[in-house]
């Protein structure tokens, strides 16, 4: 699905609204560096998310405060720009090799920035120039090619989760590093993932948060993710970005940051 709303070219009455909104001050955009008095929502934020998914503690995108404005990055671009910063991650990507499945285009241009030596961005169903067809399934490079891997918000829509994490561990180099962000349900222990029960768009929204995604994750997740041979640490942001004001700079305080090192 695509996040990105069609707002280059705006109403009046838009513009005049996104004029006013930025005389604020109590909201910051990482990536733009623009200050304003409120984030987009994300299809009327989480006052829409279903009472199941509250219930689960459901674990992802901050729909609050989703999108910025004005450069509408995204929320996980923000928070993934802000680990990597306080990380110190920027530097290691230059003359890396790199993966990036389904990319996000703020993020990514980051990521350009620090010019890594080979830097591959794929999708299955590629919507812009310089991203090529790819299926995380079947992913056509040899064993070992990347020393970054970058898949963020797509393991909930593939069916077969674990021939993709197996695929993303082998072209991944021994050492490298994936980022592997997927919503999950922290008071979930197990993974609700049930096709013939959850099986029209109005169910897969209420129980999976989306009408494209085919499972909730549970804390089963973590496992799942070792089991295709990575090394799991997880980088909370009271960890990492104590300071940080989570609802100022539009991120979800709760989403940690999935480090996957492939042994080396």
């Amino acid at each position: 699905m695509l996040y990105q709303p069609t707002q280059e070219t705006v109403g009046i009455v838009r513009k005049l609204r996104r004029g006013l909104n930025g005389l604020g001050r109590r909201h910051h955009c990482c990536v733009c560096g623009r200050t304003f008095f409120r984030f987009s929502k994300f299809r009327g934020g989480w006052a829409a998310v279903s009472a199941y998914l509250h219930n689960v503690r459901w674990t992802g995108s901050d729909f609050d405060h989703f999108w910025c404005p004005f450069c509408r990055s995204h929320d996980r671009e923000r928070h993934l720009i802000l680990f990597f910063e306080r990380l110190g991650f920027w530097p290691r990507l230059e003359g890396a090799a790199i993966l990036h499945v389904a990319p996000e285009r703020r993020f990514a241009a980051r990521v350009e920035a620090c010019r890594p030596a080979r830097y591959v961005k794929g999708d299955l169903v590629p919507a812009r120039e310089g991203v090529e067809r790819l299926d995380v399934t079947a992913i056509a490079y040899p064993d070992a090619s990347f020393d970054w891997v970058f898949c963020n918000h797509v393991l909930e829509h593939v069916p077969d989760d674990a021939r993709a994490l197996s695929e993303l561990a082998r072209v991944l180099r021994p050492g490298g590093v994936a980022v592997l962000q997927t919503p999950y349900a922290a008071g979930l222990e197990t993974t609700l993932e049930d096709p013939s029960a959850v099986d029209t768009e109005e169910k897969r929204l209420a129980f999976y948060g989306q009408e494209d995604h085919v499972r909730l994750y549970g804390r089963d997740l973590f496992d799942r993710i070792r089991a295709a041979g990575f090394g799991l640490e997880l980088k909370t942001h009271g960890e990492c970005l104590a300071e940080i004001d989570a609802a100022r700079y539009g991120v979800n305080a709760d989403e940690p940051l999935f480090l996957c090192r492939k042994p080396g």
